[in-house]
């Protein structure tokens, strides 16, 4: 199993859809390598103003996204039934939230490969109705401690760190397995041509056709740095060594 399909429901589903529509993405789009579908949440409102929010109950500043509408946008996607049966096809879906779980590459990988339909919930205002996430929602994401306009910026940068991780959207897979974050290290520095700029001349070891060599030193780079500038995930890559050791 892996993802094959991504559904938003959003009040501005063109920002999703011309964010993913370029590069790598772009192109695994357009390779069927993944299916995006959009669905408007206005197009579920039932008043003539198409309303979608409304104010908070016990006042407040703000709006808040109707758990009704939303509930019917959902629904013409997957029902409470699915949501409730134990098929490994059935769709996650996921609101895109500060409360949520951090996005990391890990769990992109982890949501790749065990999720054939991932629905994204945009929110915006102040939130959700509370009754919608307890009904509908499977888990809250998040893409960093701030806050967005809206949940579709989100959606965009989430959306890229899962697409490129389906086997071969990536046409050279050491690619992926080289990225930053990649086992808890950072990527080793990267040097192209010229092999000199502004004084200064790519490392020696990269020049010297010795492949073990060059390994090491990407390496040792990449623990370098890695400690210098997250030693938050430093201490992760110390611990997982422990504990394969």
């Amino acid at each position: 199993m892996s993802l094959k399909k991504i559904s938003y429901l959003s009040l501005f589903p063109g920002m999703i859809d011309q964010g993913l529509a370029h590069s790598l993405v772009g192109k695994a789009r357009a390779a069927g390598a993944i299916d995006l579908h959009f669905v408007q949440v206005r197009d579920f409102a039932t008043d003539k103003h198409r309303s979608v929010d409304d104010t908070p109950y016990g006042g407040g500043a703000g709006m808040l996204l109707r758990a009704d509408v939303l509930f019917q946008a959902w629904n013409s996607l997957t029902s409470l039934e699915e949501k409730s049966s134990a098929s490994p096809s059935r769709p996650y879906t996921v609101l895109l939230s500060p409360q949520g779980r951090p996005l990391t590459q890990d769990l992109a990988r982890d949501w790749v490969l065990t999720h054939e339909h991932l629905i994204f919930v945009c929110g915006h205002y102040e939130g959700v109705d509370e009754r919608f996430i307890e009904a509908c929602v499977d888990e809250e994401l998040s893409i960093g401690d701030y806050v967005l306009t809206g949940g579709e910026f989100a959606a965009v940068v989430a959306s890229d760190v899962l697409i490129r991780l389906i086997p071969g959207v990536v046409g050279n897979s050491e690619s992926v397995s080289r990225d930053s974050l990649e086992g808890n290290l950072l990527k080793s520095p990267q040097y192209t041509r010229p092999s000199e700029f502004l004084g200064k001349k790519v490392p020696d070891v990269l020049l010297s056709g010795n492949h073990a060599k060059i390994e090491a030193w990407r390496k040792d780079e990449s623990e370098r740095r890695t400690k210098l500038k997250r030693p938050d995930l430093y201490a992760k890559y110390e611990a997982g060594k422990k504990l394969r050791s």
